[in-house]
């Protein structure tokens, strides 16, 4: 078993706690873990670009000339694609490019990704983070300490004086347990787990 140190918000250690190997301590697997990140950011495009058509294109409705005679190549509509001001071929459309890919290769590539923060040794493990009062300037204190520069907060419940004291700072991100993921953990420098959320993470990928 992996063992982490555990730290207060005054950056003192405090205890020790362990964490289960399985989760923290695996195997890399790349192939998942781009599998999943392309899979996010898939699903995170808007997929609203849209074109015009003939048939959609205002105007048009009458023949520009007379079929022949006019020494110049027949034409039906002016809004025929080689027309400027026609309409589009094979234009984007509105779409969904969401996709899922198997539970199982998604719960082996969060695993990846906190192994890999784990053994870069670029994961800090808090345990709690009380606040009496909703403080930008507090939390900032505390996150300057630790020297965090791109951060993301892993929370075990909702708080929120500690959300709303976080949601100003720029590179800071607070999520609570069940909505970590793939891409975000990775998109952090530095990754913090409060002490309560380790057990709710393990579970949920060990179950």
């Amino acid at each position: 078993m992996a063992f982490a140190d555990v730290y207060d918000i005054e950056k003192k250690k405090v205890a020790q706690v362990e964490l289960s190997d399985s989760v923290f301590a695996a195997d890399v697997n790349e192939a998942t873990v781009y599998d999943v990140v392309k899979m996010q950011l898939a699903s995170r495009r808007s997929g609203t670009s849209s074109t015009k058509g003939r048939s959609e294109v205002s105007g048009g409705g009458k023949k520009p000339w007379r079929q022949k005679g006019t020494g110049r190549a027949r034409s039906g509509s002016s809004r025929s694609p080689i027309w400027r001001g026609g309409g589009i071929v094979f234009g984007p459309k509105p779409r969904d490019y969401s996709y899922n890919v198997p539970k199982k290769v998604r719960k082996n590539a969060l695993i990846s990704v906190l192994s890999q923060k784990f053994k870069e040794e670029k994961m800090t493990i808090i345990r709690d983070f009380p606040m009496t009062e909703i403080s930008t300037k507090a939390f900032k204190n505390v996150v300057d300490l630790f020297g965090f520069k791109k951060v993301l907060f892993v929370i075990a419940d909702d708080d929120v004086k500690l959300m709303k004291s976080s949601r100003n700072l720029r590179n800071v991100k607070m999520i609570r347990s069940e909505g970590i993921n793939v891409y975000d953990v990775l998109n952090c420098e530095h990754l913090v787990l409060f002490e309560p959320s380790i057990k709710k993470i393990e579970g949920a990928l060990l179950s």
